[in-house]
């Protein structure tokens, strides 16, 4: 009976695993049938054997049909619940079974540093040539557990993805293979040092250029956290996983406006999931990953060992994949062409492959890896960039490209060797040198385009012009624009009345003279992005470019197509970015402004590729690239993944154009948050804040309901992101232009063209 009893307590599992993954009891009888099951454990010796194993046999079908149905049938948040399922595989189960051996890094248990994070040293033992060999490979991946408490559900704090990089750079030492594994529904989201959205933005960055192969399995991807180790040279998820810009109840929360404290109705949550396309099929459909590893029905479980015995054979044929396309011998890719058209791609390799890969091999991995990332979510958006619109437009850019790099990075850079030369020679020697080199300098300038006599750019404004006359300060704000909300014939209240004892300001003056700034504490009242236009940049040298990329509704997302135009036809404008270039005192910049107007700032696709066309053009024309966040709601939750890939794509734009030798300036002003922050925003080295912003992860309401904790009311402002690194200055809106031509003179280093 002891046999009978067992059967009935795996056929209580496999019910109780179908009443979650449908959250409702009756469903095809479901209630009835643990009812019939709790009798029989009870009455299991009142039967003789033959009965209960024909009770037993009988339930069993019953519950084999409803278990076909029900894959057959799954939604995706069915999908979503699988894999939330306490029964659900986790990385530790995926230690214990996929590799040969490992050694976790950084503590264990709760003595990790973050037990919701693991990274660990393992090895996988392989045959190639009748010889078996062991290789080591570096694990890092969110543990989510089986219901234990000090996991945190997968959703790592920011010293647990600080402990990811550090062992990320750990394996790029040791020219060792990474592979991630996510398991998580979205980053902890506190802000204190080193900061939810500074890490992972920090992660993503070092990722982009990591000089190791890396490869990635997604179980449960959730947003920005999911992003801290998702991005990697081959992607593969789990067939019954999903991947998503947001939880289905949070997309829900949103979109019905769910007041806090309540929940959104169960019909929403069901149809917000299949909104946001967050299934396998739905994201390979999108590009967003390479391969899906089949599972069994309804899910692979923490003891199905033929899927772990898959999953390794995935993850060694990626890992092979990858160092594939770095060869430059045509016997190992007509061995790859051989393997595809014969449907055997999960046929391990029987030939050794050295996983360390050569100088050159390494400039193709990465290279390889940028052209993946910046190529995706080219179906987002409607348009071509102005770069790519026709032949003409792409010689041209070609041949930008060619005069800039001969113009500044070789003649130029002749030009300072030999003046740095003639600088060490003393005495007479250098007034022989000068009669010699004069006329090859006079070459140089001319060849390079530098003026004989070119003025020299003050930091600091003097007010001295020629024969010491008094001149008009160049970086002084203007007053060619003025607010229409001057218009109003009132007075408004400072919100610091009370602290500060401010008096009531006079609207016509608050938003005209004052810059919409309090006299007496300095608090900033949000203003336009039309003002920042007019008032930094030098009257008349804003020239925006790729206006005619439109936001579109790529997914299909109900009733976004509606919401979409409307921002159109109210701003005039087709997306939430604009690009541009300008002037600040003659020194030429790209910008980029993320601004409130258009769907509260939120990036999608469309965004993210006028981000990246931005930073091409500033790498290629040698201009510092000024990111200015008027107002970011984050990434846009309508586009789903198309929207989320936007971090790594952005960041492998922003990474190139840094390596490059760019100078990447990023100014936060009023409401800054989510995967911007957490991406290619927080990436950059030279971060300011405009007063009285405020900048973070998640909002108030997010973080109460993930963490339940009560943040005060100042913990994003600006001056807390400073004091916790996040920034390097605060600056007062009345000197933004000045303090944006400082920076553009003391930063960034000598590739840029005006150094």
């Amino acid at each position: 009976m002891k046999e009978q009893l067992k059967k009935l307590q795996n056929i209580e599992e496999r019910i109780n695993y179908l009443i979650q993954i449908k959250d409702y009891s009756n469903w095809g009888n479901l209630e009835g049938f643990k009812n019939t099951c709790d009798q029989l454990k009870q009455t299991v010796y009142d039967f003789s054997e033959e009965e209960i194993g024909a009770e037993i046999r009988k339930l069993e079908d019953s519950i084999c049909f409803l278990e076909e149905r029900a894959e057959e049938q799954l939604t995706p948040m069915e999908r979503v619940r699988i894999v939330r399922s306490v029964q659900r595989f986790s990385l530790k189960d995926i230690l214990e079974n996929v590799y040969d051996d490992y050694t976790e890094l950084g503590g264990e248990e709760d003595a990790n540093i973050d037990p919701a994070m693991i990274c660990a040293k393992a090895t996988l033992t392989r045959t190639g040539k009748k010889k078996t060999h062991t290789v080591s490979v570096m694990v890092i991946g969110q543990e989510c557990g089986h219901g234990e408490e000090f996991r945190n559900g997968g959703s790592c704090r920011p010293e647990g993805n600080e402990k990811a990089l550090r062992y990320m750079k750990v394996a790029e030492t040791e020219r060792i293979p990474i592979h991630f594994y996510v398991f998580t529904p979205g980053s902890y989201p506190v802000e204190e040092y080193p900061g939810a959205a500074q890490q992972i933005a920090r992660n993503i960055y070092t990722m982009t250029k990591l000089r190791v192969p890396t490869v990635s399995f997604i179980s449960e991807g959730g947003s920005g956290g999911a992003e801290a180790i998702g991005l990697s040279d081959y992607r593969l998820m789990a067939s019954h996983g999903y991947y998503s810009v947001i939880s289905p109840e949070g997309a829900a929360a949103i979109e019905g406006r769910i007041g806090e404290g309540n929940k959104a109705p169960r019909e929403l949550v069901e149809v917000c999931a299949d909104r946001l396309r967050l299934t396998a099929m739905d994201n390979l459909n999108h590009g967003i990953i390479d391969r899906i590893i089949k599972e069994p029905p309804l899910g692979a479980k923490r003891d199905d060992f033929s899927f772990f015995s898959k999953l390794r054979s995935e993850m060694v044929n990626a890992t092979d994949r990858v160092v594939l396309s770095t060869k430059s011998f045509q016997t190992f890719r007509t061995w790859e062409l051989s393997r595809k058209k014969a449907k055997a791609e999960n046929r391990e390799l029987d030939v050794e492959i050295s996983w360390d890969l050569s100088k050159d091999e390494t400039t193709r991995l990465l290279t390889q890896r940028s052209e993946k990332y910046l190529s995706m979510a080219s179906h987002g958006y409607e348009g071509q960039p102005e770069t790519q619109e026709s032949m003409f437009r792409q010689v041209r850019t070609q041949s930008e490209q060619l005069y800039y790099t001969l113009r500044y990075d070789i003649l130029k850079n002749q030009k300072r060797q030999l003046e740095k030369m003639l600088s060490d020679v003393s005495g007479e020697g250098s007034v022989m040198m000068k009669r010699v080199s004069e006329p090859l300098l006079s070459v140089l300038n001319f060849l390079s385009g530098t003026k004989k006599k070119e003025p020299t750019r003050l930091i600091t404004y003097t007010g001295s012009g020629q024969n010491g006359s008094r001149r008009q300060d160049p970086l002084e704000i203007s007053d060619t624009y003025t607010s229409p909300l001057a218009n109003e014939d009132k007075t408004v209240s400072c919100p610091n009345a009370e602290i500060h004892g401010c008096k009531d300001l006079w609207v016509p003056d608050l938003y005209s003279e004052f810059a919409g700034v309090c006299e007496t504490c300095g608090h900033h009242f949000p203003l336009e992005y039309q003002w920042y236009l007019e008032n930094v940049f030098d009257s008349g040298s804003i020239r925006f470019f790729n206006t005619h990329l439109t936001a579109q509704n790529p997914l299909g997302y109900t009733g976004f197509g509606k919401r979409l135009q409307a921002a159109v036809d109210r701003t005039s404008r087709k997306s939430s970015n604009m690009t541009f270039t300008a002037a600040i005192d003659t020194i030429e910049i790209v910008a980029t402004v993320l601004y409130s107007d258009f769907r509260n700032g939120t990036v999608g696709s469309t965004e993210g590729e006028k981000f990246v066309q931005a930073c091409k053009l500033a790498q290629r024309k040698r201009r510092p690239l000024l990111a200015y966040v008027h107002t970011t709601g984050g990434i846009r939750i309508q586009e789903g993944t198309l929207g989320v890939i936007q971090m790594p794509k952005c960041t492998m734009a922003v990474r190139e154009y840094i390596d490059s030798g760019g100078l990447y300036i990023v100014v936060y002003d009023n409401n800054s948050y989510a995967g911007p922050v957490a991406s290619f925003l927080g990436c950059s080295p030279y971060q300011f804040a405009i007063r009285s912003s405020r900048i973070g992860f998640a909002g108030p309401r997010v973080i109460r309901e993930t963490t339940g904790i009560d943040i005060p009311p100042n913990y994003h402002s600006a001056r807390n992101a400073l004091r916790r690194g996040h920034v390097q200055g605060i600056w007062d809106r009345r000197d933004f232009r000045r303090n944006l031509h400082k920076a553009l003179l003391t930063m960034g280093g000598p590739n840029l063209y005006y150094h």
